[in-house]
């Protein structure tokens, strides 16, 4: 399914600058620009014949690659200066050229396949935010590992793919994460999967679906992280004529069933018990 270009980044705080995704449209590259000094954004694609007078502007900080060529790709490793980077619709058996960037501090992958390591990232000693939306060849997430300046992660598919994730062990690395965004993802690793959460210290903000994970999860979070925005949900969410039970294939029942009240209440007993469970999970894993 291809992008609506809408825009999908938390521009509370100061994680994002880059320009909106629609924006990218009105930064397009003319074929002769006279105050070559003058220009910071800029949108360039494999159809534009004089792309190459991007490797001339002195001051550009922020670049979208907008469904590039290989050797546009490959001559942005040149642009060591570049702040902000949104790549989209490209092919690329590797994603090396990234780590040249040592000045980046914002990243967007949008549809970039072929490539499953990640761990150029590393490289980059002021990335604070970072957008991951449908990397089709990526399950492994262990190539942030290292990336100590990094404050905002939101990872993604799209409606008809979600983004598989092999486990969270990364999250152990990531000292300075502040948001920890998923959206169409599925999880690879059995409870308690997000257990790594406990080493996000400086974490105040968490966004995950409703069906993203097993309701075991989604107690988990509530108990590891009472303090962060996000982490409690609606046990019994009232939708579309019924109440939705929180967690992956954990079921409804209709609104006007006459034992919903009833049922939402054996859930939401449920759910404590496995709150509980978790609290004792979490001490003993502190203790150890």
């Amino acid at each position: 399914m291809k992008h609506h270009f809408g825009d999908h980044l938390d521009r509370t705080g100061d994680y994002w600058t880059i320009v909106p995704n629609i924006e990218r449209y009105f930064r397009g590259l003319p074929a002769d620009m006279e105050n070559k000094s003058a220009v910071k954004i800029l949108t360039i694609n494999k159809h534009q014949e004089h792309w190459t007078q991007v490797l001339d502007l002195p001051n550009l900080e922020e670049l979208t690659l907008h469904d590039p060529n290989k050797e546009q790709v490959q001559a942005v490793r040149r642009l060591s200066h570049l702040k902000r980077l949104r790549l989209s619709f490209f092919r690329a058996t590797d994603i090396e050229f990234i780590g040249d960037l040592t000045d980046l501090e914002e990243l967007v992958l949008e549809y970039v396949s072929g490539f499953s390591d990640l761990t150029p990232l590393s490289k980059l000693p002021k990335l604070k935010s970072v957008h991951f939306e449908n990397l089709r060849r990526v399950s492994s997430f262990d190539g942030l590992r290292g990336c100590d300046s990094l404050r905002y992660l939101h990872i993604d598919g799209t409606l008809d793919w979600n983004q598989p994730i092999e486990n969270f062990e990364f999250l152990r690395e990531l000292p300075k994460l502040e948001v920890f965004s998923l959206g169409f993802v599925t999880n690879k690793t059995e409870y308690p999967a997000l257990l790594p959460v406990l080493h996000l210290q400086n974490l105040s903000k968490i966004r995950v679906g409703r069906n993203t994970f097993s309701t075991r999860e989604y107690a988990f979070l509530q108990a590891a992280l009472p303090n962060v925005a996000g982490a409690s949900f609606d046990l019994c969410w009232a939708y579309n004529g019924k109440y939705e039970f929180l967690g992956k294939r954990a079921g409804f029942v209709k609104i006007d069933n006459p034992t919903a009240s009833e049922r939402c209440g054996e859930f939401t007993s449920m759910f404590e018990k496995m709150k509980e469970e978790a609290v004792r999970l979490i001490e003993s894993y502190r203790e150890g």
